[in-house]
């Protein structure tokens, strides 16, 4: 059976990075789920690549055909932003092996769409002053710095990464991101062994 790794992790975390460089990694053949949401693209960002990036409409139309997975609302300073998964043809859980990007919510999402015996957590970490510090870095690094909600952001991921639901979510490793390449090692290290185990000799 396919299996689906999730990497998730608070803002700043270096969890896109990870992702990226994962998917980049051609001897681990992960094919990759692109999310969607309703935010503003930002600097640096591509439209169907990190996001497919839609709005309000396009979100309320794949509910109405009951295509979403899983699904997120955030209201934002600067409105109602949603993050989703859908159902759009890009999985097949009898076929390959998938990557996704996400929170603990869409993980737990997903986790009661397909199954345990599909999904695999990959949680990472960063201690909180390092990962302020290199969200100041990137905010700055936009057109039109959004502090406010940088700050709104990090201060949610505190209750959305809380200890409890990462333990009711079934997560019991957690990815230390202190140096990015041992970081992914490490990730890259795990995902071959539980590939190996799940291949038909």
């Amino acid at each position: 059976m396919s299996k689906l790794f999730c990497v998730m992790g608070k803002s700043a975390s270096g969890k896109d990075s990870l992702f990226k460089m994962l998917v980049e990694d051609t001897s681990l053949g992960l094919h990759t789920v692109v999310p969607y949401t309703t935010r503003p693209i930002r600097a640096g960002e591509t439209d169907g690549v990190e996001y497919h990036f839609v709005d309000e409409a396009a979100y309320q139309a794949l509910k109405v055909a009951g295509k979403i997975i899983e699904a997120r609302a955030y209201q934002t300073i600067h409105g109602l932003w949603r993050y989703f998964t859908a159902d759009d043809g890009q999985i097949d859980p009898e076929d390959g092996n998938y990557i996704v990007i996400g929170t603990l919510e869409a993980y737990r999402q997903m986790l009661e769409y397909f199954g345990p015996e599909v999904m695999v957590p990959v949680y990472v970490e960063v201690e909180d002053g390092l990962r302020l510090s290199r969200a100041l870095c990137r905010e700055r690094a936009q057109d039109q710095p959004k502090y406010a909600e940088m700050c709104r952001r990090f201060l949610a991921d505190c209750e959305d990464f809380s200890d409890e639901k990462i333990k009711d979510c079934y997560i019991t490793k957690r990815y230390v991101n202190i140096d990015l390449e041992q970081c992914f090692r490490e990730i890259k290290k795990d995902i071959k062994d539980i590939l190996i185990t799940v291949r038909p000799i």
